[in-house]
């Protein structure tokens, strides 16, 4: 039960965000900055929010929050980064003239964030959202684990992993061709990760579409435009990519022990084969 004495007219709302990098940040509806819980909430990110959606059960709350972008506070140059993907949040109701006097109305993370001109809008999700969050392992054919992790074991500071090198031109902000030495075949990188070292926050990485060889430069091509700006002569590294399959983990990593999948589960056609008596019938191993 709360103890806030709502027979007052001195109160309004505070909001917390902690970024992903740790980094935090105070706002208030009110016209004065408050202190509390080891926070500055000022009035200058002209932030507001809109009513909190609540509701029985597991279903999620749900709310969305409205601001202004700034240098000191939320910038369109850190939305970009991504350092606010997934950031948490606490929103308070508390009495202005008395910070003691105050309860917590919600919290959660950020989901959806967009911007517009010189303001912003954030979608606020309540905590049951990681309810939704999947959990466990799934029966399919294709390998569950992410390329590696604990769970895949492959050591991809390998030489046969990865590439360095420098970007010698770039197209759309999505076309790289990249000056290296490395002479890993054509393909060898698609779905894999292209890293600039030079930029900063979760924007600094991409997922590759596409890897190929275009007159003696790497082509590769990502699958969305990089929000940072991507310049000529900037480093850029290169992981190898995985398509989850049970033959690239076999004869591309040669990591068979550590496959996460279930090659052999039959497929939905199963229940509709007919024997075939050119496929074996000696019980063997089908690999």
């Amino acid at each position: 039960m709360s103890n806030l004495k709502m027979e007052t007219t001195t109160y309004c709302r505070a909001w917390r965000l902690m970024r992903s990098d740790g980094i935090s940040f105070g706002f208030t509806d009110h016209d004065g900055s408050l202190t509390f819980d080891g926070t500055e909430f000022r009035p200058d990110g002209g932030m507001s929010a809109s009513a909190v959606e609540t509701a029985t059960g597991l279903s999620v709350d749900n709310a969305e929050a409205f601001g202004v972008l700034s240098a000191e506070g939320i910038s369109a140059e850190d939305i970009r980064a991504g350092f606010f993907d997934g950031a948490k949040f606490v929103l308070w109701r508390v009495n202005w003239s008395n910070v003691e006097d105050r309860e917590i109305l919600f919290s959660g993370q950020l989901g959806d964030i967009r911007q517009a001109g010189g303001s912003f809008q954030a979608e606020l999700r309540g905590m049951a959202d990681l309810l939704n969050q999947p959990r466990g392992r799934t029966y399919q054919k294709s390998c569950g684990a992410l390329l590696g992790d604990q769970a895949c074991g492959v050591q991809l500071q390998q030489p046969l992993y990865w590439l360095e090198g420098e970007v010698d031109s770039v197209v759309d902000n999505r076309v790289l061709f990249v000056r290296t030495d490395a002479l890993h075949d054509a393909g060898w990188f698609t779905r894999g990760v292209v890293t600039f070292p030079a930029l900063a926050g979760p924007a600094a990485q991409a997922l590759v579409k596409s890897d190929s060889v275009v007159d003696g430069l790497r082509r590769i091509e990502l699958w969305n435009p990089l929000n940072s700006e991507i310049l000529e002569g900037m480093a850029v590294q290169v992981t190898a990519g995985c398509d989850k399959l049970f033959s690239t983990c076999r004869f591309k990593f040669k990591n068979t022990a550590n496959f996460q999948g279930f090659p052999d589960l039959p497929g939905d056609d199963w229940m509709l084969r007919y024997p075939n008596t050119a496929e074996p019938k000696d019980g063997g191993s089908r690999r």
